[in-house]
């Protein structure tokens, strides 16, 4: 089971920020699992078959079980049609067909309770502004509550600026921040107002 609160687990969109080797990955992947059975997993930098592999690898659930939109294999050269549960992107930077692919997903999966996940908005922000960024963010958080899907996305908080990353902050319902402490990996809660919760370690 996650080590994740309440407060996080019963939120419709969260977002996980953090510097490198701090954790996001495994909180992501864990989120999702205590969420859905057949989470969607928007794969900006890794091929389906990889993120099958981790997510079982990290969770003990079945990686089968999940329905990858890939934005990886295409750009790599590896030309592959789309299936039931892994549908291709041509690259990261294409918002509009990672849009289209995902509207697919949602039609198929009548009757389905998912949960959604992306890793990584950082992977979006080297193609697009942030502004832009920002717009799917949105789009997508209010296309995932439609659904009554929770979302998760995942930023590096050390990869743009301070207000980059606080613009990012904005469409979801609670925040996750990760950071490392003499080499243990702790994170924080930080809602739409008041204090953050104090760091654990996870």
């Amino acid at each position: 089971m996650t080590v994740l609160p309440d407060a996080v687990r019963g939120a419709d969109s969260v977002l996980i920020s953090g510097p490198p080797m701090s954790g996001k990955y495994d909180l992501f992947n864990k989120l999702l699992a205590s969420w859905s059975d057949g989470p969607v997993v928007i794969s900006t930098g890794r091929t389906a078959e990889k993120v099958r592999g981790d997510y079982e690898e990290l969770t003990g659930a079945d990686g089968d079980d999940v329905v990858v939109i890939d934005c990886v294999t295409h750009e790599q050269g590896d030309k592959r049609d789309d299936t039931p549960t892994t549908k291709y992107v041509a690259s990261a930077g294409n918002l509009t067909d990672i849009g289209i692919k995902f509207t697919d997903v949602v039609e198929s999966s009548t009757g389905r309770e998912r949960a959604v996940g992306i890793y990584s908005l950082s992977q979006l922000l080297m193609y697009w502004d942030p502004e832009r960024i920002y717009r799917f963010t949105r789009v997508m958080t209010s296309q995932t509550s439609g659904e009554e899907w929770p979302f998760v996305g995942v930023v590096g908080s050390t990869a743009h600026d301070e207000q980059v990353v606080h613009t990012l902050h904005e469409p979801f319902e609670v925040v996750v921040e990760t950071r490392v402490d003499d080499d243990a990996r702790e994170f924080r809660v930080r809602g739409r107002v008041g204090q953050p919760s104090d760091w654990q370690p996870f």
